[in-house]
């Protein structure tokens, strides 16, 4: 059995993310490090290793499991956090059966058009943005990250919720805040948090006197007919919902553009056979998924991983980005190929905490590529690569602009 590692920074993945998982995959594949929130925890990175412990029941999601102390997430009111992702079997059970209903193939498909709706009008945005700003330019300049790949995903997880357009900005806003909290303004996520919680109540109650279409009006009705949701947990999964409906989808997005934008051949081979895009998908959240961590876990026993044993009560990250770019998995993983099967790829995660808004996150990642592809056929990036930012969060990768000219 290998001997623990002392806990080690996570700087790396901010600054060479795949890099650094090629070197741990390589010479430390469970590695002991210094947690998002600095406490220690152990990351797993090689594909076959997170796999497996992504259905490893020894591993628990429930934070009753982690040692006294050593875990120091956020923190949220029992009203946002008794979700799906902080529980195990049974009550998980009972919430996702609920939840599933809204994300059928059938239900889902339903949605295709009122996202292509939504892609097309913010297009149409942009590009009277260009013309409005200088009617003389040549090209037009946009970030698509502000102008598409935010009100994208938001406009559909609010239409799903059932939530008024007027709070479509606020929820941008909340979100943002909690992904990659402000050092400079250290009370803002507490301030978030009682804003995102005072917001849920209000228009939960609202939709208890007038119900509307929508899965908050059906959720409600499960928890106050046949009370298999708590108050809590009915507030929560509407919180839940919103933060990973949009989270993903916008980071997914821009992510996926960029790989595009800078493997111009695979663009061109895209534009050249559109009926590729589904396939293309795949290989977008192999190649730069935005979830670089599964959600966290606790070892409820000494638990051995990868020949390292996780002693009962730590921290458990599983590397979902570094699983994409294994290559015992993925043959050449560094190379975007929108011809590989990617099939099998933990973008999404696996198992019973497998994202159940997964067929969503793929319909609004394959209408919104389209559509952009379809509306600037000479699009390319504004600015050089090394130029972009990326969100300071090690938790979710993302762009913080996407600069393009058109």
């Amino acid at each position: 059995m290998a001997t623990p590692a002392a806990p080690a920074p996570l700087d790396g993945l901010m600054t060479d993310p795949y890099g650094t998982y090629a070197r741990l995959r390589e010479s430390d594949p469970v590695r002991r490090i210094s947690g998002p929130d600095g406490s220690p925890a152990w990351l797993v990175t090689r594909y076959d290793d997170v796999r497996a412990a992504l259905t490893d029941e020894r591993l628990s999601v429930d934070k009753r499991h982690a040692l006294p102390g050593s875990y120091r997430g956020f923190s949220l009111p029992p009203a946002l956090d008794a979700n799906m992702l902080n529980m195990d079997p049974p009550d998980h059970t009972r919430i996702r059966r609920l939840v599933v209903k809204a994300f059928t193939k059938r239900r889902v498909e339903n949605l295709r058009e009122p996202v292509r709706n939504t892609a097309d009008r913010l297009l149409d945005a942009i590009e009277r943005d260009a013309v409005e700003r200088d009617a003389v330019e040549r090209e037009g300049r946009a970030d698509l990250v502000a102008a598409y790949a935010e009100p994208l995903p938001i406009a559909t997880i609010c239409d799903l919720l059932g939530v008024p357009a007027t709070h479509r900005r606020d929820f941008t806003d909340w979100t943002d805040a909690l992904i990659a909290p402000d050092p400079a303004r250290p009370h803002r996520a507490k301030d978030t948090v009682v804003a995102m919680l005072g917001f849920y109540t209000g228009l939960i109650a609202d939709k208890r006197k007038a119900p509307g279409d929508d899965l908050l009006s059906d959720l409600i009705a499960a928890r106050d007919e046949g009370d298999r949701l708590s108050e809590d947990e009915l507030t929560s999964l509407a919180f839940l919902l919103h933060f990973a409906g949009y989270e993903n989808a916008v980071q997914l997005i821009g992510n996926s553009v960029l790989a595009l934008l800078t493997h111009p051949h695979q663009l061109a081979a895209l534009r050249a056979d559109p009926a590729r895009l589904a396939g293309a998908v795949e290989e977008f959240m192999r190649y730069d998924t935005s979830a670089v961590f599964s959600i966290r876990r606790f070892a409820r026993e000494d638990v051995t991983i990868g020949g390292v044993t996780v002693p009962a009560g730590e921290t458990v990250f599983l590397g979902l980005g570094s699983a994409g770019r294994d290559p015992d998995r993925f043959p050449d993983p560094d190379r975007l190929d929108i011809t590989r099967d990617a099939g099998g790829h933990l973008a999404l995660g696996h198992g019973i905490h497998h994202c159940v808004g997964a067929p969503l996150a793929r319909l609004e990642l394959t209408v919104a590529i389209g559509a952009l592809l379809e509306r600037f056929p000479r699009l390319a990036l504004g600015v050089p690569e090394q130029e972009l930012r990326w969100r300071p969060s090690m938790r979710a990768r993302g762009l913080l602009a996407l600069p393009v000219v058109y």
